[in-house]
């Protein structure tokens, strides 16, 4: 049976199960602080980004296989660079 999504939210609901599911395992292995937005956001940075055609099994198999490691290391990478960048978003707070 082929799915067709409207939008990647609409996609993201739809598999968003399985994610819940991947971080509930790596809260048993002490990683709280994952959440389902970081493995759709890593997936899709680093896994789907050259993938064509992905079915939904496919995906869920790629949320299944994801391990600790290589999820903790890109939100180490994603932090340090997002931190070292000077955030001027409330520039006008300070009446500039």
């Amino acid at each position: 049976m082929d799915y067709e999504f409207k939008s990647l939210q609409e996609l993201y609901e739809r598999i968003k199960p399985a994610l819940i599911s991947k971080c509930s395992e790596f809260k048993k292995f002490g990683y709280k602080n994952i959440k389902e937005a970081d493995l759709w956001n890593y997936l899709t940075d680093k896994k789907w980004t050259r993938s064509k055609e992905l079915t939904l099994s496919e995906m869920v198999e790629d949320i299944f296989e994801v391990n600790v490691e290589s999820i903790n290391e890109y939100l180490i990478k994603k932090v340090s660079v997002e931190l070292r960048k000077p955030n001027f978003d409330d520039a006008e707070i300070l009446d500039i």
